[in-house]
């Protein structure tokens, strides 16, 4: 459903020319949920908003259904680390949002985004405004926002990056659900090694930059999932293994920071 085919995206900068991610190739079937991690500078926001069409200029294609994707592409909703919930606007309106954007009938998309908020846990807050969220209230707010339109592909770079890990580990749950009742195509950006193996089905591992897939890791634990998996030593066993070939880029990028640290001085 998705193809990467050689991507390689080169930023120009005062120290000279950045090689950002170099050389992707991925390609993840119809419901599959994916992660990508790697260390940070390894390109993966860069890689996922390549994705989105928010940035061009690069070498190499992006595919959804075997269409190129040129500029945003409405088989594609992405939802990001930073707060994006209209605050003047309650629950179950920043849902409907995009659906009064495109003209539905208004009966039908608030019935399509009480739907929504329920399959997101948020039923009973409809009427409530975002500051009288949690964190995660309004992320989930804003991921059911973005299935509102129902894309083809949810781009998620970071979404619970900000929240603490108790929290994180609970709303992967609330995840695992969505992706079970919509088996919704998913790409996950995510830092946490236990985030990405609870969630996903394949986790591919960035080097540092210039990014490129290091290793793409099997995730063989059974669905339905929940966060109780995280205690299994199946996944331990998994975590160790991404560890281990992560370990290694995310020391690279430390020795790079310093360097550059040391001759800024």
């Amino acid at each position: 459903m998705l193809a990467v085919e050689n991507l390689t995206k080169r930023f120009a900068t005062p120290e000279g020319v950045i090689t950002a991610v170099e050389g992707v190739s991925l390609a993840v079937p119809k419901g599959r949920f994916v992660s990508l991690i790697g260390p940070s500078g390894c390109g993966k926001s860069t890689l996922v908003n390549v994705i989105g069409g928010l940035i061009d200029g690069h070498e190499g294609r992006v595919l959804i259904d075997g269409a190129p994707v040129s500029g945003t592409h409405r088989d594609v909703g992405m939802v990001f680390q930073e707060e994006s919930t209209f605050p003047w606007l309650t629950t179950i309106e920043n849902v409907a949002f995009p659906l009064d954007v495109a003209g539905v009938p208004k009966a039908e998309r608030l019935e399509r985004a009480r739907a929504l908020l329920r399959l997101v846990g948020l039923d009973g807050f409809e009427n409530r405004y975002p500051a009288e969220l949690s964190g995660g209230m309004r992320q989930r707010t804003a991921i059911a926002r973005t299935l509102a339109f129902q894309p083809k592909l949810l781009l998620m770079d970071e979404p619970f990056g900000s929240l603490d890990e108790q929290t994180r580990l609970l709303l992967g749950d609330q995840v695992l659900r969505i992706h079970r009742e919509l088996e919704q195509t998913t790409l996950l950006i995510t830092h946490s090694i236990t985030e990405a193996v609870q969630l996903a089905d394949q986790v591919v591992v960035m080097t540092y930059r210039p990014g490129r897939v290091k290793r793409i890791v099997e995730i063989d634990l059974p669905r339905p999932r929940t966060s109780a998996i995280v205690s299994s030593p199946e996944f331990g066993r998994l975590v160790a293994t991404i560890w281990n070939d992560l370990r290694e880029e995310a020391s690279r990028g430390m020795k790079d920071i310093e360097s550059s640290a040391a001759a800024a001085r």
